[in-house]
């Protein structure tokens, strides 16, 4: 009698391995991260360009980073002359599409710091997806006066 154990160790390899490939997270790439701070301020402005190469759009619905006790995306706006800015639950990167995150727009605020960062200091990052996932950044600090 053949055994059969064979042929059932491959088919739970095979359903195991395509249970992760569906379990994986859409594509999303992070380009030039960077961090800008204050000198004296307990807050800092993370920028970054989110690219997403998968066929569908992609959430980011948190951030959390080990330099501060409270992360954040916010969009600055002005309107009406005034510059406002606001919490952004849901960023949303469309298939195929980038976002730019960049001052005076979106961007990432890093509030109660856990201490000041150097200019050249690099910051840990951890962007939370939809559906579970997350993205790990480097940023690094850049002088007050980089664009």
């Amino acid at each position: 009698m053949k055994s059969r154990a064979p042929l059932c160790s491959g088919f739970i390899f095979l359903l195991g391995f395509a249970a992760l490939l569906s379990a994986q997270s859409p594509v999303l790439i992070v380009e030039d991260a960077w961090v800008r701070v204050t000198p004296g301020a307990d807050v800092a402005a993370a920028y970054m360009t989110l690219r997403n190469l998968s066929q569908q759009a992609v959430a980011v619905i948190g951030v959390q980073s080990a330099l501060a006790g409270h992360a954040m995306i916010h969009e600055s706006k002005i309107q009406g002359g005034r510059s406002t800015m606001r919490p952004v639950e849901r960023l949303v990167v469309p298939a195929g599409a980038s976002v730019q995150l960049a001052p005076g727009a979106l961007h990432v605020m890093l509030h109660m710091l856990t201490h000041t960062p150097a200019v050249g200091e690099s910051v840990p990052l951890v962007l939370h997806l939809e559906g579970g996932g997350t993205v790990a950044v480097t940023a690094r600090v850049r002088p007050l006066a980089a664009d």
